[in-house]
């Protein structure tokens, strides 16, 4: 319940202050908060009045959610810096122009990697992005976004992965508490039933 309710609130914070203006990712964010939020209500439902089924979904689903929470935060652990750079690379290249320099306004750089892959691209962002950030008075403006860009990945992804692991093991908790509970007798209930 804690994690629902703190991805609709870092979605809506984030969008609040303007740090995340795509409406995708913030609608994505809330979803799977909201998702998650009403899983843990069927959990809470089926843990106060005892129901068998809803407990059992609920572990269903979480153990589900554990999988992919897990394998999600070992490859954010595991991704290197060759992986996310060509990973961002990918990405710089279907990005739009409009795109691109909207992206190196806002982390103050231009291009994003001087490969020799990529070495005539590199040169037309920088020419294009030169003449909007004024390279030739704050040359430290002119960096390599690739470089920003990994620099901020590379720290992204070890807390991301972390912050993961260590949720997807109190969802591992939550399935076997689910579980024992599942099996008890309901106080309430008659008990010659059981008989």
């Amino acid at each position: 319940m804690l994690v629902g309710l703190l991805l609709i609130g870092v979605a809506a914070w984030g969008k609040g202050f303007g740090i995340v203006s795509s409406i995708h990712i913030i609608g994505g964010v809330i979803a799977i908060g909201v998702f998650l939020l009403l899983i843990a209500i069927i959990g809470l439902i089926g843990a106060v009045s005892h129901h068998q089924v809803m407990l059992f979904i609920y572990m269903v689903v979480l153990i589900l959610v554990f999988i992919f929470q897990f394998i999600v935060s070992c490859s954010c652990l595991a991704m290197n810096r060759s992986q996310q750079e060509q990973f961002l690379n990918a990405t710089w290249s279907r990005m739009s122009d409009d795109t691109r320099l909207n992206l190196e306004t806002t982390l103050e750089c231009c291009g994003f990697l001087n490969t020799t892959d990529a070495r005539e691209q590199f040169k037309t962002d920088v020419a294009r992005c030169s003449k909007k950030l004024n390279c030739s008075l704050y040359p430290q403006k002119c960096l390599s976004c690739g470089e920003k860009m990994l620099t901020h990945a590379d720290e992204a992804l070890k807390i991301l992965g972390g912050v993961g692991l260590f949720f997807s093991f109190t969802e591992i908790l939550g399935v076997w508490l689910a579980f024992r509970y599942r099996n008890q007798k309901d106080p309430r209930a008659n008990p010659s039933a059981f008989l």
